[in-house]
This record gives C-alpha cells, sequence and structure tokens, in this order.
C-alpha cells in the first residue's frame, strides 16, 4: 500500500498550519547564540546590577525591594557554574535565542510560511533592546519568553477553541509574576482586550479564571513578602518617581523611541502586524492588537521606562511578517518569484548589521566611540543622573576591577590592629557587589550598604570605629566622621557617579549597629 503524505494540521476553522521552518529556525538561533557568544560572554566586565544579582543569589528569597524573586535564582544557578561573566552571560543568550525560536514558532501560528517564519527570527534578532537586554544578566532577558508564551497560548486558544489552555496561560503568567511585577500590566492589558473582542465569551467558563487563580497562586509566595515588609517595592517605586531619576518622556518622544529601539528599518514592519490585528484579521485576533495598544497607553499614563514596552514586540513582528508574505502574494509584480523576499532579507541583515557594534560589546570603548560619531548617533538618557562618556549599558560595565583594587589598597594599608575595626561602607549596590565578588581576593571584609536589597542583609556585625566609604558625599564625611582623608578616584570608561572619592573615615562618629535601621536608601 502507497503510504499517504501526512495531513496539514487544522484550527477549528479547517485552516492549514504550514510547516515550521525547522531549519530557518536553528540557523537563525544559531547566529543569534553564536553572536553573543563572541561580544557579550568574554568583553567587557560585569554590569552593575549583575554584581547586584550575585549577591541576591547568595540570600535567596521570596521578594527584593526591587524585584520579583526569579532574578536571584538565575543568579544562584550561574554561581552554582562558578559565577564567571560567562556563566553568568549564557542564561540571557540562551533566553534570547529562545526568544527568536518563539517569534518564529509565533509566525506560524499566524498562518506564516517559511518567509514570514524567517522575517520573524531575523526582526526579533536584530531588534536593537533585545540585543542589549540579551548581552547581561536580568529580568528583562527572560520577560518577553513569558510574555510571548503567553501569547502563544492565547492564538492557540482563538485557533482551537481550546479553553483548557487558560490553564497553561496561567501558568506562565504566574512565572511571568515572579519574574518581573510588570506582568501585571501585561496580564492586565490581555484581560481588557479579552473583554473588549467576542473571547470575552471566555468569562463564562471556568478555564479562565482557574487559570487566573494558578498565576495568583504561583505569585503569593512574593506577594506575602511584600506584606510583611509594608510593600518595599511600591516605596522603591515612589521614591524613584518623587526623585525625578528616570527621564519622563512626552507620547511624541516615547513613540519615537519605540521606533529607534525596534529598529528604525523594521517600523513599517511591526506597524503592520499591529494593523493586521486590529483590522486586517476580522475579529478573531483582534485581542493581540488592542492588548498592545492597552499596554502602550498604560505605560505613557505611568511614565513607564521606554524599553518596558519591548517585550510585547516579538508578536507585532510575527504579525507584520505574515501580513507582509501575503501582501506579496497578492502582488502580480512578485507573484512567486524570490527577489522582492531576498531584498527585505537583504536589507534588514544589512542595516540591522550596521547597528549591532553600538548595542552589543564588539568593540573596545574607544572604537565605539568612533564608531558612533562616524554614525552620528547619540544614545538618550533613560536615567538623569546618566553623565558617562559610554551608553549606560557599556559604562556600567567598567571601572569596577579598580575601585576594589583602590579600596583594597586603602584597607591594607592600614596596621592589622585597624583593620580589624574597619569597615566598608558603599552608597550603591553595584559597588557592594562588586566588593563581595572581587573583595575576598585582597583580603577585603564584606561591604555593607543600606541601598535596596542590602538593607535587609544588614547591620555589620562589628560596630566599626573607621570605615572607608564610597560615594559619599564630602560634607557627610566632614559631618559623620572625627577625622578623614580622601583618595581620588577616576575611571575613563564607567559611569560617572563612581568617579567621586573614596574617603578613609576615622572615628566614625556614630554607631553604624545603632543608626542602620533608622533609615535606607531605596531608589
Amino acid at each position: 500500500m502507497a503510504e499517504t503524505a501526512p495531513q496539514p494540521k487544522l484550527d477549528n476553522a479547517g485552516q492549514p498550519l504550514p510547516r515550521l521552518a525547522v531549519g530557518v529556525l536553528i540557523a537563525i538561533c544559531a547566529a543569534k547564540f553564536l553572536l553573543h557568544a563572541f561580544t557579550s560572554l568574554h568583553r567587557y566586565g560585569y554590569f552593575r546590577d549583575e554584581l547586584y544579582l550575585l549577591d541576591c543569589g547568595r540570600h535567596l528569597a521570596w521578594g527584593y525591594v526591587d524585584m520579583a524573586p526569579l532574578s536571584a535564582l538565575y543568579a544562584r544557578i550561574a554561581l552554582l557554574m562558578g559565577g564567571s561573566l560567562p556563566a553568568l552571560r549564557i542564561l540571557p543568550a540562551l533566553a534570547g535565542t529562545g526568544l527568536v525560536a518563539l517569534a518564529i514558532v509565533l509566525a506560524r501560528q499566524l498562518g506564516g510560511s517559511r518567509f514570514a517564519q524567517a522575517l520573524a527570527g531575523l526582526s526579533v534578532l536584530f531588534v536593537p533592546v533585545n540585543l542589549v537586554m540579551d548581552d547581561m544578566l536580568s529580568m528583562n532577558a527572560f520577560e518577553p519568553l513569558f510574555w510571548m508564551g503567553c501569547v502563544y497560548l492565547l492564538i492557540r486558544i482563538v485557533r482551537t477553541g481550546n479553553p483548557k489552555l487558560w490553564l497553561w496561560f496561567g501558568l506562565l503568567a504566574g512565572l511571568g509574576l515572579e519574574n518581573k511585577h510588570s506582568t501585571l500590566f501585561f496580564g492586565f492589558a490581555i484581560f481588557l482586550a479579552v473583554a473588549l473582542t467576542p473571547l470575552r465569551r471566555e468569562f463564562a467558563k471556568p478555564w479562565i479564571w482557574m487559570g487566573g487563580a494558578i498565576a495568583l497562586l504561583i505569585f503569593v509566595p512574593n506577594l506575602l513578602w511584600q506584606i510583611q515588609r509594608n510593600f518595599p517595592t511600591l516605596q522603591d517605586l515612589e521614591n524613584v518617581r518623587r526623585s525625578g531619576k528616570n527621564v519622563v518622556l512626552s507620547p511624541v518622544a516615547f513613540l519615537g523611541r519605540q521606533i529607534l529601539m525596534e529598529q528604525p528599518i523594521l517600523f513599517p514592519l511591526w506597524l503592520a502586524g499591529l494593523g493586521s490585528f486590529l483590522w486586517g484579521r476580522g475579529k478573531r485576533l483582534r485581542v493581540l492588537g488592542l492588548a498592545f495598544m492597552i499596554f502602550f497607553a498604560t505605560l505613557l499614563l505611568l511614565h513607564g521606562k521606554d524599553y518596558y514596552l519591548a517585550p510585547i514586540y516579538p508578536v507585532l513582528f510575527a504579525g507584520g511578517a505574515v501580513a507582509t508574505e501575503s501582501w506579496l502574494a497578492r502582488r502580480r509584480w512578485a507573484g512567486a518569484r524570490l527577489w522582492p523576499k531576498a531584498a527585505m532579507v537583504a536589507a534588514l541583515v544589512l542595516l540591522g548589521g550596521v547597528l549591532v557594534p553600538l548595542v552589543t560589546p564588539m568593540l573596545s570603548p574607544e572604537r565605539f566611540l568612533a564608531y558612533q560619531r562616524a554614525l552620528h548617533i547619540h544614545f538618550s538618557k533613560t536615567e538623569a543622573h546618566q553623565a558617562g562618556v559610554l551608553p549606560q549599558f557599556f559604562g556600567d560595565q567598567f571601572g569596577w576591577r579598580l575601585m576594589v583594587r583602590q579600596i583594597a589598597a586603602i584597607y591594607n594599608s592600614l596596621p592589622a590592629g585597624e583593620r580589624a575595626k574597619t569597615g566598608i561602607l558603599t552608597g550603591n549596590y553595584g559597588e557592594a557587589g562588586a566588593v563581595n565578588l572581587f573583595g575576598p581576593a585582597y583580603g577585603l571584609p564584606r561591604a555593607y550598604s543600606r541601598h535596596q536589597n542590602y538593607w535587609y542583609w544588614g547591620p555589620p556585625p562589628v560596630a566599626y570605629a573607621n570605615l572607608i566609604v564610597v560615594q559619599w558625599s564630602q560634607k557627610d564625611v566632614q559631618d559623620n566622621c572625627t577625622s578623614w582623608r580622601a583618595y581620588d578616584h577616576y575611571a575613563r570608561f564607567g559611569m560617572a557617579e563612581e568617579n567621586t572619592p573614596i574617603y578613609l573615615c576615622r572615628n566614625a562618629k556614630f554607631n553604624i549597629q545603632k543608626i542602620w535601621w533608622h533609615y535606607h536608601h531605596w531608589n
């Protein structure tokens, strides 16, 4: 008997799903991972937040002042692998590779064939903000995986009519909440978008509510941690708002940042994806377009940072790729010809490749600055204090070892008797994390700080008479020290806030153990 060809899978409307372009998926994912393997795993140094995360990984808990608990778990995994820079950076590189694969799968779920799947994968690969996020360990590298996993399930619910998939949606949403609290706003956007479309009939079934219960159950440990400590994360966010730390953008500027952040050449693609969801696919997948619009408006109203919107774009790229493929199929001048598709891919790869050295540590700092000047590109600030010559995502990877060596020189210059009563106090979590990572090799004691979650890890076990203080003003030193000495500190490449003197404070006028709980520095 002759063998029959496998039949394509059908959804509940009888529409066949195209084949998954496995070769395309493997090739683009390999390119993504290798790009990070040859740049971020070995170039530059630890990012400020990574130094903090490593200490969080040493203090696992169900919550932290400024983040959900999964970030510390990622760092703990890296510590189990040795805590080296490659061990730390391989995790976000893998997450970014997974996102590229998921974008290709989303394009297929939306009806895209080989070209659409390739275009979606390449778009997500070359998005500048993705390249930055996937170059360093943080919750931001994993956030789009959870969100796009939820979007995949939502598309499957629409295509198959299977409401039990809401249970898996709830599982991913709950894990997303434990990864980053902004998933609350993503969930709100999805909930409201469902309510505004025919998909609202799902509210009459138990499965969507059961999925919500699963998400809440997963989130409960972190929620209890917050309640027991009077919601430190909300206090932290309010302090940031009052201090004016973040740059507040107008609606026009916010949209402009989206276009730049997501690669200007890709603006027509994700705009086409948004349009296809809102108007081009009837009412079936309008929920995706509405969810994006609701989330966009929410961030505008709350003055969120421009990159907070980044995790939702992969589905727009997938939708835009499918819309582009469909549009080309209807054009007589294109027809089955290869050249229009090849031209689009070539333009994306060439122009995307031009920007890669600007958002990955591919070049030395000197060559990066020269390349930036040659392209006449200036990186806008996201935080008001930024003052270094490099953009923050690069600048915060320099100067840490130098700073620790200088602290060690001060500490080790003291007689043994004085060293025993001398502690290290820093103003920022990056400085404390750097001392705790590099300091043991120089014989330094553990650094303490009242910044962010370090406050919960104090006070020091000894009421130090002397302190080596980092990021204190001269007035602070004069007010709190009987005598003091300043040691100039300067790192050419790095954030300028660290280019302040390091002080040796002798005979402190305060008992650090007694005053510790009187105030903290959350911002």
